[in-house]
Formats: structure tokens, C-alpha cells, sequence
């Protein structure tokens, strides 16, 4: 299956054996194993990366220049082929990577203790920083509008008003609750439009399974680049806020078990502060507690969307999927809310040790 990708490697395919790796929920992702070494082979979907060298392109330019600035980052770039290239097109027309596997690393699926929360902080934050000088005009934008809550909005007011009458019914509830706090976009909007918030290089992924951990639990570095591009600390923050906070992610039913680990909290304020704090303005600072709530619900707002939309974006299991998916994100948005007074009282305590 694989024949024409690793020759293009200087590899010997009969050597190698393939082991398809579960966690990711966009690429294509195989471990490469042979007898003297390792490999991470993936494959780029193409129906959400629609330009693949736009990808390539912005990771070569990251890989110089943390070279200049910092030599001893581990920068998980792909390999070069005998042709001097980072991805590789099989007959098929799919195109992929080969990258190197790290040694005594792993990685986890889901945050099981607020170390693991501040090791995964820490590393964000340490990647945000280096590239601070960098020029982001050099970069492309992978997935164009990525985070724009304001368009998010305008797609789901769209998808109302379009939505079949037995539809809108059904979600009356979950549609107002949507328009109850669509403050969280104006605020969003101020901050953008007053140019209080200044672009940086930013993951836009921050979930755990995209940090490496050495054997002692210690962050290495992130990895999983495809979506880094100029955008907002927002982003960043906001996403370990929404999926480190609580125990219980988007799939879960039975919302009881969707609770707020003020903890868990502390453990990504501090991570992230540590290496962070020396270069956020005054305004972001002040926005931390805010990105939890951009990221959740605007979250919300895409999954009540696509069900509106018929389920054409997100992957659904049963009827109803992408609704009660929308249901877990509102009520989680409640209770990160109700906890913005203990979140507050943990900042004035930072530094403290966990």
C-alpha cells in the first residue's frame, strides 16, 4: 500500500511494518516501524487542507527559523525524500509525510492530573514565544477563517432561517441560548477591531494528544502543525480551557459528569503564563478567563449549526448527534461561567506552585 511512498524515502518497503494510530480526527496517521528505526507516516485530508503546500510551506519556514533562534527546540519537521521534498504525492493523487519518531516519547488522549495540564501549557506557551519576531506575513493561512466567531454566528443565524419549521422547534431552547450570549462575539469584535489583541504565530489545536511527553511526564514539544498560522492567544487558551477543563469531553451524554476543575484551571494559567506573561499586552492578560468562554461557545455554535445544516460538516453516529453535542457545549458554558469568580481568585496566586 505504502511501496511507492517509502522508496521515495530511500527506504526498503519489505522491511517496514504499519500500524494505524487512532487519534487523530483529521489526518491519516501510521507508525513506520523497521529494524534499526521508527517512523510517523500521515496522510493529509485534503477535504479540510485543501492547499497541502500551503502546509508544507509554512512548516519549512518555522523550521528555519527556529534554527536561528533556538537550535535546541525539538522542531518535529517532515523528512526530506532523495528529492529534497517534505511531501510526497502517490499515483493516486493523496498526498504525505514521513516524520521522524521521537525516542522515549509518547502521547496522551486525555488530561488526567493538572501537571499534565501545565506541562501542555508550558509547551504552548514556550512555542508562541520563539517565534514572537517572527514575520507573519510570510505565512500562509491553512484554514481561512478558522476561529472567526463572528462569521461562526453569521453561518448559524443562516442555518436558522433556513432550517425547516419542525426543526426550529425542536431547538428553540438550544437557538436561544445561542442568541443569550452572543455578547461573547461583540466582546470578541471589540477586541479584534480595537487591535487589542496583536496576531501571533498560534497552534489553533491545543488538545493534549498534540504535545509530546518524555518518560518522566515532562513536556518535549507540540507537534501536529498543520493548523499553525497568525491568529489570536484567544485560540490557543481557549481551546486547552475548553478540552483540559473538564473531565468529560463534547461526546458525553450524561452531563452531570461535565464539571469545571478550578485546578486544572490554575495548571494552564500558570504553564502558560510562565513563559507567556513577558510579552502579552495588558488587554490579553485581562482576556484569559474570556477565551475559555470564545472557545466553547463558539464550539457550540458550529455543532447546533451543522445539525441545523443537516450534519454536512461534522461526523455523526445517530440522529440528533451534532444536537446534543451543541446541549453538552451550553451547558459546559454555564458552568464555566458559574466558575469565573474561582478562576479570578486562582490568577491573584500565580506562581504559586500547584
Amino acid at each position: 500500500m505504502f511501496n511507492d511512498i517509502l522508496i521515495n524515502y530511500g527506504l526498503e518497503p519489505a522491511a517496514y511494518s504499519f500500524h494505524k494510530l487512532e487519534s487523530g480526527l483529521i489526518n491519516y496517521t501510521w507508525k513506520v516501524t523497521g529494524p534499526d528505526n521508527e517512523f510517523i507516516l500521515q496522510q493529509i485530508n485534503t477535504r479540510v487542507f485543501k492547499n497541502p503546500y500551503n502546509i508544507a510551506e509554512n512548516i519549512e519556514i518555522l523550521n528555519q527559523y527556529i534554527k536561528q533562534v533556538a537550535p535546541d527546540y525539538l522542531f518535529v519537521a517532515p523528512l526530506l525524500s532523495v528529492n529534497g521534498e517534505s511531501i510526497i504525492k502517490n499515483h493516486g493523487g493523496a498526498y504525505f509525510r514521513l516524520f521522524p519518531f521521537i525516542k522515549n516519547s509518547h502521547t496522551v488522549d486525555v488530561v488526567d492530573n493538572a501537571g499534565e495540564a501545565y506541562e501542555a501549557a508550558k509547551q504552548f506557551g514556550i512555542f508562541t514565544r520563539l517565534f514572537k519576531s517572527l514575520d507573519l506575513n510570510l505565512l500562509n493561512y491553512t484554514l481561512v477563517d478558522f476561529h472567526n466567531l463572528p462569521l461562526r454566528l453569521q453561518q448559524f443565524r443562516q442555518a436558522v432561517k433556513q432550517a425547516a419549521p419542525e426543526l426550529l422547534k425542536v431547538t428553540a431552547n438550544e437557538i436561544a441560548q445561542i442568541e443569550q450570549h452572543s455578547d461573547i462575539a461583540s466582546t470578541y469584535e471589540k477586541l479584534v477591531n480595537n487591535n487589542l489583541m496583536p496576531l501571533r504565530l498560534i497552534h489553533h489545536d491545543t488538545k493534549i494528544s498534540n504535545v509530546l511527553f518524555d518518560d518522566e511526564g515532562k513536556g518535549l514539544c507540540v507537534i501536529d502543525l498543520d493548523t499553525l498560522m497568525p491568529g489570536y492567544f484567544i485560540s490557543d487558551v481557549g481551546d486547552m480551557l475548553r478540552t483540559y477543563l473538564s473531565p468529560a469531553n463534547e461526546e458525553e451524554t450524561d452531563f452531570t459528569k461535565i464539571v469545571v476543575r478550578p485546578d486544572f484551571f490554575y495548571a494552564i494559567y500558570k504553564g502558560y503564563m510562565e513563559q507567556m506573561e513577558i510579552i502579552l499586552t495588558q488587554a490579553e492578560k485581562d482576556s484569559f478567563i474570556f477565551a475559555g468562554k470564545f472557545m466553547i461557545y463558539m464550539q457550540a455554535v458550529r455543532f447546533l449549526t451543522d445539525h441545523l445544516n443537516s450534519d454536512v460538516y461534522y461526523q455523526v453516529k445517530y440522529p440528533g448527534h451534532n444536537l446534543m453535542r451543541a446541549q453538552n457545549q451550553l451547558y459546559f458554558l454555564d458552568q464555566y461561567i458559574q466558575a469565573e469568580p474561582q478562576f479570578n481568585a486562582l490568577m491573584q496566586h500565580q506562581y504559586s506552585s500547584i
